[in-house]
Parts: structure tokens; sequence; C-alpha cells
């Protein structure tokens, strides 16, 4: 839970902190409906037998996927299956014609549809022949929010030997992201998808201008309320997205502030109920569907509202809540979900909450400045014994943009996750030819407790250069290198005309180059190779590029760097 019931039982005292939202019924019986009073409209999970007579095929992805969701499966092995094939259209049609059906959304893994309507309507749909069970989500449809306060405490200017980072220094050189930023990967190329409860000010504050003028919000969807505007609601999702996605120099620079994004509303703040779970799902499958890389999500189900039935400690197996089940197959088509442990640590539950359970994602628990864990973090292990939380990183005050675009700070696992997703985007655009699996591998090996992990902080606090050297033992990141490499970039950008320019660091120059582009989409557009020369700036071949946000990356033989432009 994010802002709902959940949040407002963790620790006000200390400041904002935001794990997870609600908790769903038990999964185990998914054709076991709840049966509610004849009348009441409410949402449910219609699940089909199969997805027979489908016109989608696994040798055609390209009709239900796009070109950079193919690509991520291709570059780490991983097929299209069965489970990625929409639902079969008929069945979606014979659902929306039973008289009283809303069909809202169908999910593609689940083999299913999100249907709003009255007991009497559900024993209709029920009753057709490809339906093989039903679930009630929630108990009311969506009403209009209600404002949720946070508990958030002032910021002081902090000192720090990176004043353009503000207070935001300590969060990020803990990780090494400073020291990955200097070695030039700040998340260009890279898609992060944030799953929240809303992101008012992201489309007027400062912190946030760079993410609009550069065209790197992607997407925006509203799931609660089946629309595009997600500026509106709590507040919560805007003071997560900023650790990562603001960049304002001297004020705030997130994890990564170049990377793009696509912000999806799945959490609503009114009550716990399963369909934010669904919700959840769905927006992993859109994520999935858009290429996205990197699932930042910093929810957690437990409890939910009555009569919906709690999640029990022996739930949190990996394949129970709806939420787990969703994220452990995100994780199966490649892309990396880093979600917060939970704030339970010092609550009569103590233990993580859902989806931090599913196997092969990134848990985040929190720590202080001083590495200390935070007393709100949620403890694991899993049901069946699995470590939990995987990392950790700061979570204990740490620094956050407000809607309005001032800075503050706020407690919560609700806030490592988002630290550690950024550091994780530019890791993984630092190794492009790394799995999603490889990635997590790499930054457990490079924690604080690598060789003793527990189930307090897993394998403790992670580190670029670390991981980094370990991914590239031949060619260590090495302190000269990263400030070498810090002159690597393209002028001008924005730009409108056809002359574009490559400003060349040391380590590019007197050495061959090839040089190829990407349009949004991954496709590549354009290609060339640069002589070796000892020039400070080489001139681009880009006529022929339409508007649009575009993907440079430069390989020296030794090393390969990926910067962005923006063609007006």
């Amino acid at each position: 839970m994010v802002l709902s019931r959940l949040y407002f039982r963790w620790v006000l005292t200390v400041g904002l902190t935001a794990t997870g939202l609600g908790a769903a019924a038990n999964e185990t019986d998914p054709a076991r409906p709840t049966t509610p009073a004849a009348g009441t409209v409410r949402k449910h999970l219609i699940y089909f037998k199969d997805k027979a007579g489908t016109p989608h095929s696994t040798a055609q992805p390209q009709t239900f996927l796009s070109a950079r969701a193919v690509q991520r499966r291709q570059r780490q092995n991983i097929p299209v299956l069965p489970r990625d094939l929409p639902v079969n259209p008929t069945y979606v049609q014979q659902v929306k014609a039973v008289p009283g059906a809303q069909l809202w959304y169908t999910s593609r893994w689940f083999n299913a549809a999100v249907v709003a309507c009255d007991s009497a309507t559900l024993q209709q749909v029920q009753a057709l022949p490809f339906v093989r069970s039903a679930r009630t989500l929630n108990r009311s449809l969506p009403t209009p929010p209600k404002r949720v306060e946070g508990g958030t405490t002032p910021a002081t200017q902090a000192k720090g030997t990176r004043s353009q980072y503000g207070i935001a220094y300590t969060q990020a050189q803990m990780i090494g992201a400073v020291q990955m930023h200097d070695a030039g990967f700040r998340g260009e190329g890279m898609q992060i998808a944030v799953f929240d409860a809303g992101f008012p000010g992201v489309d007027t504050a400062p912190a946030f201008a760079a993410l609009r003028n550069e065209q790197r919000l992607v997407s925006t969807f509203n799931f609660v309320e089946k629309t595009p505007a997600v500026y509106q609601r709590n507040n919560h999702g805007t003071h997560c997205l900023s650790t990562m996605a603001a960049n304002e120099s001297g004020v705030y620079i997130g994890t990564a502030p170049k990377a793009s994004y696509h912000l999806f509303i799945t959490e609503d703040i009114y009550s716990e109920h399963p369909v934010e779970e669904v919700n959840w799902l769905l927006a992993a499958e859109q994520a999935d569907s858009a290429g996205v890389d990197v699932i930042s999500s910093s929810l957690g189900y437990n409890t939910f509202d009555s009569p919906s039935r709690d999640y029990t400690y022996a739930d949190l197996n990996g394949r129970t809540a709806i939420s787990t089940r969703a994220a452990t197959i995100a994780a199966r088509v490649g892309m990396l979900v880093v979600n917060s442990a939970g704030n339970e640590g010092n609550s009569s539950w103590r233990n993580i909450t859902a989806p931090a359970d599913a196997d092969s994602i990134l848990t985040v628990g929190a720590v202080d400045s001083l590495l200390v864990r935070a007393s709100f973090s949620s403890f694991g292990p899993t049901a069946d014994g699995r470590i939990k939380p995987n990392l950790s990183t700061m979570g204990f005050q740490t620094a956050i943009v407000s809607p309005s675009g001032n800075v503050t700070r706020g407690n919560g696992t609700s806030y490592s996750c988002p630290v550690l997703a950024g550091m994780a985007a530019g890791f993984w655009q630092a190794n492009p030819t790394l799995t999603a699996q490889q990635i997590i591998s790499l930054l457990q090996r490079s924690g604080t407790q690598a060789a003793t992990p527990d189930n307090a902080l897993g394998y403790g606090i992670p580190n670029f250069a670390r991981a980094y050297n370990l991914a590239n033992p031949g060619t260590p990141l090495a302190a000269t290198a990263a400030a070498a490499r810090q002159d690597l970039f393209i002028y001008p950008n924005p730009t409108n005309d056809t002359e574009l320019y490559l400003q060349l660091a040391a380590g590019f120059q007197a050495v061959p180059l090839q040089v190829r582009i990407y349009d949004s989409r991954g496709k590549l557009v354009a290609e060339q190779r640069v002589a070796p020369t000892s020039a400070a700036a080489v001139r681009l071949q880009s006529a022929g590029l339409v508007k649009g946000v575009y993907t440079c990356t430069i390989s020296s033989g030794r090393e390969q760097r990926s910067v962005r432009f923006v063609k007006l």
C-alpha cells in the first residue's frame, strides 16, 4: 500500500512512508467467487478456460507486442509463449454482450477479464461456456479521491562534494550513482515504469522540466479510473518518481535523471481490495507491451478492507497473491522488477508484503544515512524460506521532491525502492548485453553483505562501481576513466536542423568509432563509422531523421556509451 489505510498505520511520527497498498484475498481458490448482494455493482476477475481460436500467434508477436518488447525478449533469449497472447476477442465480445456487464480490461497473462456488474449479471457471465471461474475484486466502484496527508518534514540544505545534487547527494553517493553518472550512465535509452497512487506536479514542477522538455514521459495511464490522467490524486507517486527522474542542478538530481518514464496509477487511496493488485497486473502487462526495462513499484499488500480476506504470512510464498504472481511473470518476460519490502518492521505483522515475496525480483529494504536498518523496514524471509529483502538503500530521511517543487525528506521503503531502481537502470545501460536476472545477481554480489546475507538487509547496500567491475573484470571502472567519460554528449540538443555533432571524450578520441542511432521504439535508423581523430567533435549523419526522441550508441571497441537527443 502506498497511501491507503496501511499507510496510516506506519510511522507518521518519522515522516512520509509508503510501501504498498493493500492486501488481497487469498488466491489459493480462484474458482470460488464471493457472492455480493444483488443489485450492487462490483468488479470481478473473470477467468477464461483457454485461448482457443485466438487470431494471434507466438510466431508473430509484433501483432500484440511493440518492437522494443520483442527486442527485450530476444536480447535475453526469452521466447514468446501462449501466456503472452491476448485473450480471445470472441470471448470478450460475448462477455460484453451480457446485459449489465461492463468490461474494463483484459489480462493476457491471467487469460481473464475485469468486469463490473451486479451479482445477477455475474451469474450470467459465469454461465458462459468458456468461463472457468470468477473472483470478486472490490466492494464498490471508484469514487473521487480524497486528500491524504503525508508526514514529510522540511529539508535543509546539506553540504556535499557535489552541490548540484542538493540533499539527494547522500542517497545517490551511497550506492555509487554519483560515480555512475560521472561515468556517463544516467539512464539514457532506458525505460522505467512507475506504479503508484498519483503524480501531481510532475507536469509543472521545475525538477521535472527536463523530463517534460526532452519528451521522456513516454506514456501515462490511470488504471483506477481508466483514463490517461495521472497528474492528480496522491502525492506519493511524485515523491517516488523524483528520487529517480528529478533533474534540477543545484537543487536535486535523481538516480536515473535521463531515463524515459511511464507513469501508471494502480492504487486507489480510498480502500484496500484485490482490485488494486489486478491494476498492478494490468500495468505490468502494459509495461511489457511497451518494451519497458525496469518496473519500480513502491506498493505492498497484506491486509484488506472487510469483507475481502487478508493474506497470512503463509501466503507470501511467491505463488499466491495476485500481485506476486504478476510480478513473477513480469520478471519471466525480461523486465527488472524492483519492489518495496514494506514498512511493517516495527508492527505486529513485521514481515514483507506482496508482491515483495515474488521470485526473481529485487525487493528493497531501507537504511539510514549511516547504513543502519530503518526500524520500519520489513523483514524476510518469504514463507518458503527465500532471503528477502534482496538489497537495501536509503529510505530514512530520503530526499524527495513535492508536487510544488520543494525538496523535503520522507521515510519509507517506498523511497529506497526507486532510489535503487534508478541506479539499476543505469547499471543495465552500462551493461546492455546482460539479462535482468544477471543484473540482480551482480547487484547482490556488490552488496555490503554479499558473503553473509540476512533477512534484515538482504545482501546489503549495493554499489555501482563494484557491480560494474564484477561484470567487466578485464576493463574495471577506474576513477580516471570515469572523469574522461563525462564530456561525451550530442549538441545541439534538442536540434531542429540537419547539423548534429558528437562531442568526444578523451577515451573516444584517436580510436575508430561505431555510431548507431535508434528511434524511441528501438529501431536502428542510422549507422556510421568514424575514423580515428583527435578532434574534439565529429559531425553525425542525421539527415532523414523525423521528429522524436533518439538514442545514440557509441562504441570504441573497448567501451560503449549511449546518449539521447531530441529532434524537433
